[in-house]
């Protein structure tokens, strides 16, 4: 099909092919030109914490290992015995002092270097160990302990590719006193019948919350709705390079808060409560003014009330991280792993991990709800007749501010600027010289703020 018809026709303007949802060798090419070329996101650095602890992800639908080996240096190696091609580890997380596939007993260190071979003299003395070495992911790169990965060897810088969503990961981030997240408190994933773009344009889609979980609102403060009302001052904002935001930050109001900091008897902010994050605790506040100065805290309270969409496969939405792994063309897992922040109150944290429960646990009045969403899409997508979906939503109010194009909250502008990264991608040439050789070594760009 992408033979008969140019991959760049199937995104024409705010209009998009339903074969981008259906059609498996289009599948198959955004797993080479997507996910084969783009900084992908794979877990925060504390999951690997210590030397040996790993965590099993995929790059696309090709499975890998992130692990940290004994000098402290994260690696990134996939998941493919040199031998017959089996994986070498089951397990999603865990931590070991190799891996060994239990096919035939090839055993690899942390680095992915082979270094146990049983009956070995049956090789013979020309037999090169070095040359099977686990495959390793072409560069890695981390920036406020947010790890990625490419498998292509020419792309640009990570900070240069994160653009716009660079300031809103510092946020994120910055929203502990000492700058720095800690993502060990388990999570869970789920699947769901439907292509992994779904999810992507769910994350910041502010059209469906107030139909999709009116359930949940109605729970919710009088007013809380407003949130995704047709009159509220909430936007959404295109990034650059198909990342884009859910702001909800104008609807943060000033108010008196726990702490006591204040500048030139100006009120102290307290984080919105929008239902899926706690309000500050105790001396919170406090410790974030001493940390980051008066005007940064308030920043960061009112900026990190976000959705915040990292291209092709991240969303962070309340306190958590979620992955968007494509299984097929139309079976998706996702993992959402909950963050607690360094240097707040044990109280504090264990409320965060309460209110993402509430919300996106398996048993939660939010997250089912989407799914639903995603297989009823996924079904409908069958439907012949209608060939293009339309993301037009708010087009005539679309603006550009500070180089940003932004529209209002319920419009669909992260939905376009997605789609025209997709397109930008999926026209380009093959590329395969720009793919690292086999056993390359991971070249570590390791970014800080």
């Amino acid at each position: 099909m992408t033979n008969e018809i140019g991959v760049e026709s199937l995104v024409d303007g705010c209009r998009v092919n339903r074969r981008l949802y259906v059609d498996r060798e289009l599948f198959a090419l955004e797993m080479d030109r997507i996910f084969g070329r783009s900084w992908v996101f794979l877990c925060h650095d504390s999951e690997v914490g210590e030397p040996g602890e790993f965590r099993t992800i995929q790059i696309g639908n090709q499975p890998a290992i992130v692990t940290r080996d004994e000098h402290g240096d994260i690696q990134v190696l996939m998941n493919h015995c040199m031998h017959r091609g089996a994986t070498v580890c089951q397990q999603s997380r865990g931590q070991v002092k190799n891996f060994r596939c239990w096919y035939h007993g090839w055993t690899y260190n942390l680095r992915g270097e082979l270094i146990g071979i049983p009956y070995a003299d049956a090789y013979g003395r020309a037999f090169d160990r070095s040359v099977k070495n686990l495959f390793k992911a072409a560069r890695v790169a981390t920036y406020r302990g947010m790890v990625f990965a490419s498998l292509a060897a020419e792309c640009d810088e990570l900070v240069s590719y994160l653009a716009g969503a660079k300031r809103y990961l510092d946020v994120f981030m910055d929203l502990s006193p000492v700058g720095e997240i800690i993502a060990r408190s388990g999570g869970h994933k789920f699947t769901y019948e439907g292509n992994w773009k779904f999810q992507l344009e769910n994350g910041v889609d502010g059209y469906h919350p107030n139909f999709v979980h009116r359930s949940f609102w109605e729970m919710q403060p009088e007013g809380a709705m407003d949130m995704f009302s047709g009159t509220s001052p909430g936007l959404t904002r295109a990034l650059g390079n198909g990342h884009s935001i859910l702001d909800m930050s104008p609807l943060v109001k000033p108010r008196a808060g726990n702490g006591s900091a204040k500048q030139d008897g100006a009120p102290v902010r307290s984080l919105p409560s929008d239902g899926l994050k706690p309000k500050p605790m105790g001396d919170y506040f406090d410790k974030l003014v001493s940390a980051w100065g008066y005007e940064r805290a308030v920043e960061v309270l009112e900026q990190s009330n976000v959705n915040l969409l990292i291209f092709p496969n991240l969303l962070i939405i309340g306190v958590q991280l979620r992955t968007i792994t494509p299984v097929d063309v139309t079976t998706t897992e996702v993992y959402q792993q909950p963050t607690t922040l360094k240097g707040v109150s044990d109280e504090m944290n264990i409320a965060r991990l309460r209110a993402h429960e509430a919300f996106y646990g398996p048993a939660a009045l939010g997250a089912p709800d989407d799914l639903e969403m995603f297989a009823r899409c996924s079904r409908g997508m069958r439907v012949r007749e209608r060939e293009w979906i339309t993301f037009d939503r708010g087009l005539e109010r679309e603006r550009v501010i500070n180089g940003e194009r932004v529209g209002h909250i319920t419009d669909e502008v992260p939905q376009r600027a997605f789609y025209a990264r997709w397109r930008e991608l999926m026209a380009s040439p093959a590329g395969d010289a720009a793919r690292a050789p086999a056993n390359s070594h991971t070249h570590a760009s390791h970014q800080t703020r």
